[in-house]
């Protein structure tokens, strides 16, 4: 029958128990011998000596004519002769008797005291020499003991030692190759067995470790296809994307990257496949900027000696509790042409319109001129219709040739010291006009001691021009428009609210975008004025925003930084 973990365990803990229990045996065996030996010698020999001295005291005393120490010298003599225990002891103690009877009847003739004092020698004799030879047997018999002693616990030591080295490893090895086995089946290492023959707990725990082995290497074979498979489609969708696509996990590892990011990054697949995505970037730096560039904005490579134009976009692919992203980057080389040729068309097209334009309000202006001749009321309503007609294509063209420049990159900005103030008075006198048509009052609020701003001055109060004009265009008559200007950290905001209908929240986000006009809206324009009114501001290195209610009235604000002389 197999032993189990827990017998051996008692086996071997009795095993030890009984090892102690002999040593301590054989040690208590022979400290009582050699206590038995001892008393022996004491009860033996040295009464005798004593029982003698006391005798040869009393005899001397009677000698001397003491006759009072016969009794105590009788009573020694008795306790004697109960305790013979040597050969010859026996005749001397009768020789002894026959001589103190002798002495006691009368007969104290100096012979009877010699017979005596002779009985008494020989029996201290026999006592004395009984008393080496058993010392000498006893140091025999505690030098035997020592040495089974001594013998006895080398080999308990012995035996002991070599089964406190050899037992926990009969339960520790074990233990060590189940730890082992989990370690390589944590590795996914399912072909991994463990031999052990023992038929105790550990062989049953080996043979059902063994069996679980088998089960997930037959599941992982079954499922390493269709996990090639599925791997093998992702690839080919990967690669199928137009866009350069690039893989990160949560830790940073590079999961994939299609052939279009390898080209992008001219790197191969093994350079970049399972590497952090910091080591990358260390060593190409277009990497390192799509991992850093947070903005929307176009960016330029050059590839194959030709200028092309892309944007980035970050994907956040949440999975479970781990969390992947995908950066893609499109190509929009075509759009940034057609963008381009649009500009150039518009910017060409609104130069050569303006002439015509000029010269056809130069015309108008002549024709009211009563020298030219007298005009109807009727003709007079024309040619005002005309003018206001003329000067609307005017505005337009003014603010396409603006946004053209803008979209060029070729905005000639004049940056000085300015003070806000003055941006403030001058674009208020340009709406006085507008403002009194529809009685509406200007208000401004402005904080004292306002430090200078750097600024291109014209295009600024041009900004705040189209503000006001907006404010008084979506107002209500006989109402009020205020404009505000003060210091905000590092910054001078300027604002303008106005009492109108406001701004829908949805409508916000866009209401900066080129050619947006917020619907159910009957006033005329092209959308253009607060777009270029964004790319002037932030030009200048400034912010620009609009908060605004429904039926609440709207504010538009910008910022522009404190000059630091």
């Amino acid at each position: 029958m197999a032993l189990t973990v827990k017998k051996k365990i008692w086996l071997g803990t009795l095993f030890l128990f009984l090892l102690l229990i002999l040593t301590g045996g054989a040690g208590i065996y022979y400290m009582s011998k050699l206590k038995t030996e001892g008393k022996n010698i004491l009860k033996d020999n040295y009464e005798s000596l004593a029982y003698c001295h006391n005798m040869q005291r009393d005899l001397s005393k009677i000698k001397t004519g003491i006759t009072a120490s016969s009794i105590s010298f009788e009573n020694n003599l008795q306790k004697q002769e109960a305790n013979v225990t040597e050969p010859g002891e026996l005749q001397a103690t009768i020789a002894l008797r026959s001589s103190f009877n002798k002495i006691k009847t009368g007969d104290t003739i100096e012979q009877n005291f010699n017979a005596a004092e002779n009985a008494l020698q020989q029996i201290l004799k026999l006592n004395m020499n009984a008393i080496h030879h058993k010392n000498d047997m006893a140091q025999k018999s505690a030098d035997k003991a020592l040495a089974i002693i001594t013998t006895l616990a080398v080999i308990v030591f012995l035996i002991a030692f070599t089964f406190i080295t050899n037992f926990p490893s009969l339960i520790t090895k074990p233990i060590s190759q189940l730890s082992e086995a989990m370690k390589e089946i944590a590795a996914k290492n399912y072909r991994y067995r463990i031999h052990i023959s023992n038929k105790d707990e550990f062989g049953k725990l080996a043979n059902a470790f063994n069996e679980m082995a088998v089960r997930l290497e037959h599941f992982e074979n079954s499922n390493l296809n269709i996990l090639l498979f599925e791997k093998s489609r992702a690839e080919s969708v990967i690669n199928s994307l137009k866009d350069a696509s690039i893989g990160l996990d949560k830790k940073d590892i590079i999961l994939f990257a299609n052939k279009q990011a390898l080209q992008l990054l001219n790197l191969r697949n093994k350079d970049l496949i399972g590497k952090k995505a910091n080591e990358i970037a260390a060593r190409n730096d277009l990497f390192k900027f799509l991992l850093e560039n947070n903005a929307s904005t176009p960016f330029k490579i050059v590839v194959q000696n030709h200028e092309n134009y892309f944007i980035k976009e970050t994907v956040d692919i949440d999975q479970n509790e781990t969390q992947s992203k995908v950066i893609v980057v499109k190509n929009i080389t075509s759009f940034k042409e057609l963008d381009v040729a649009k500009t150039n068309f518009i910017a060409t097209v609104s130069h050569e319109l303006k002439t015509p334009l000029a010269a056809s309000d130069f015309s108008l202006k002549l024709l009211e001129d009563e020298r030219t001749g007298t005009l109807s009321s009727e003709q007079k309503e024309l040619i005002k219709s005309l003018k206001d007609d003329n000067q609307r294509m005017l505005k337009i063209l003014s603010e396409l040739l603006n946004m053209s420049q803008v979209e060029a990159g070729r905005i000639q900005l004049d940056i000085r010291q300015v003070d806000p103030k003055s941006i403030v008075e001058h674009a208020v006198s340009a709406v006085e006009t507008n403002a009194k048509e529809k009685n509406i009052s200007i208000k401004n609020y402005a904080e004292q001691d306002l430090p200078l701003i750097n600024a291109d001055e014209d295009k600024t109060t041009w900004v705040l021009n189209n503000f006001l004009i907006n404010a008084i265009k979506y107002s209500s008559e006989n109402n009020i428009v205020e404009t505000s200007v003060y210091k905000k950290d590092n910054d001078i905001v300027f604002s303008v609210k106005d009492h109108g209908r406001g701004i829908a929240e949805e409508y916000q986000p866009k209401i900066f975008d080129r050619y947006f006009k917020v619907p159910d809206t009957s006033e005329k324009g092209t959308g253009l004025g607060l777009a270029i009114s964004k790319d002037f501001i932030e030009a200048q290195g400034g912010t620009i925003w609009v908060e605004s209610k429904l039926n609440q009235g709207a504010t538009f604000s910008f910022t522009l930084p404190v000059s630091i002389s």
